[in-house]
């Protein structure tokens, strides 16, 4: 016997090592292991109203912008304002080179000087034929009478009515003559006027008291017809350019109130409202395009095409069951939430409505509020985990 327990001392001891080996990892593998239960947190489904809001990016866009370039090819010779300049509607901001613009202006008065001096002259014509017509309609009658009586001959009579036909004549050809030089006066004076307006239009002015946002071109460089030289917005004008995620979208409309942040005021919150919504969405990135304007203006009028972020509030929804936004899961392709029922775990189809900004979604269908449900797991789920339930899993936000 003693010879058995000392052959078999070594076994039994290996024997027992090994149970305890098996014992720890089974202990290991049911507390820690992949066998281990899940570790989840729960939430009991509230029934509240939901008020929905939407968040987007947008840059700053002045609605009444002017661009301000001259209508004719030509060298700029001088720029008067700066970007950032405060101007008035009416003021100088740059000049285009005249060239040979007021020496054609100066010939044109000339010309106009000269269809002036030919329609006095033919006037002074017209009045010396009209006192010739009216003496040889005088003399034509007096003939005619004497005539009658046989004072004169027939042909001292009609060398009379020749006298008056060739007065006639004379007349109509200066009366003629008086309207081709008025015509040339008015026509000298249409290409005065012409040559003004082209000379005004050299003269680049602001039309509207306002801040410049450009200035595209300096003095000496070549400007083509159109082309924009200084660009002058209105400040009163500003608005935001957003984008919102179509599928968030619904209720968005004109009117509502929006908070605007500026990128480089993070700490100021500006009010404003929802003026329109474009009537075309861009369907590449899925979004809708609205324009917000600043109802509360800023001290200093912030750079066109700044980024700022634009949050409006939606109508509020009825009071029904809403769930954490981390709580909905897809399993084999149905929408849903984890349903804690009894220590087992029950996956419930649900439909969702409207979402906020704070992560809570609205249950259509599902939900009739007060279900426990999972938030968040620290894996997977099944409807055969285990599962032990934590005040906060490690590394996942409250």
């Amino acid at each position: 016997m003693t010879t058995f327990f000392s052959t078999h001392r070594k076994v039994l001891a290996l024997a027992s090592m090994m149970l305890v080996l098996v014992t720890l990892l089974g202990y290991v593998a049911l507390r820690a292991g992949p066998l281990a239960p899940v570790a989840i947190t729960v939430a009991t489904v509230p029934i509240q109203a939901l008020h929905p809001a939407l968040f987007g990016i947008g840059t700053v866009e002045a609605r009444t912008t002017h661009k301000i370039g001259p209508t004719v090819a030509g060298r700029i010779k001088r720029v008067e304002v700066q970007t950032g300049q405060t101007v008035k509607a009416g003021q100088l901001l740059a000049e285009m080179d005249s060239v040979d613009l007021d020496e054609r202006i100066s010939a044109q008065e000339a010309s106009i000087k000269r269809a002036q001096a030919s329609v006095m002259a033919v006037e002074a014509q017209s009045q010396e034929v009209s006192a010739r017509q009216a003496f040889a309609e005088v003399q034509n009658k007096r003939y005619a009478l004497l005539l009658v009586s046989q004072s004169v001959s027939e042909e001292g009579a009609s060398v009379k009515r020749q006298e008056l036909t060739i007065a006639k004549s004379n007349s109509a050809a200066v009366l003629a003559n008086l309207d081709a030089s008025r015509q040339e006066l008015l026509r000298a004076r249409s290409d005065r006027e012409g040559l003004l307006r082209q000379r005004a239009n050299l003269r680049l002015v602001s039309p509207i008291d306002g801040l410049v946002s450009r200035r595209d071109a300096d003095p000496g460089s070549t400007a083509v017809a159109g082309q924009t030289v200084v660009e002058v917005i209105d400040p009163g004008s500003l608005w935001i350019s957003v984008r919102f995620d179509q599928q968030r979208a619904q209720g968005l409309t004109a009117q509502l109130p929006a908070k605007i942040v500026l990128r480089s005021r993070a700490s100021e919150s500006l009010a404003g409202r929802v003026v329109r919504l474009e009537p075309h969405a861009d369907a590449v990135t899925e979004e809708l395009l609205a324009k917000v304007e600043l109802t509360l203006r800023p001290g200093a009028t912030p750079p066109i095409g700044e980024l700022a972020e634009v949050t409006v509030a939606l109508s509020a929804q009825q009071a029904l069951p809403v769930v954490p936004n981390a709580s909905v899961q897809r399993v084999d392709g149905r929408l849903g939430v984890w349903v804690l029922d009894k220590a087992s775990l029950r996956f419930a189809p649900i439909k969702t409505g409207a979402t906020d900004l704070q992560g809570l979604v609205q249950v259509l269908e599902g939900l009739s509020g007060g279900e426990q449900l999972v938030v968040y797991s620290q894996k997977a789920l099944s409807a055969n985990s285990r599962i032990s339930v934590v005040p906060r899993i490690p590394g996942v936000a409250p």
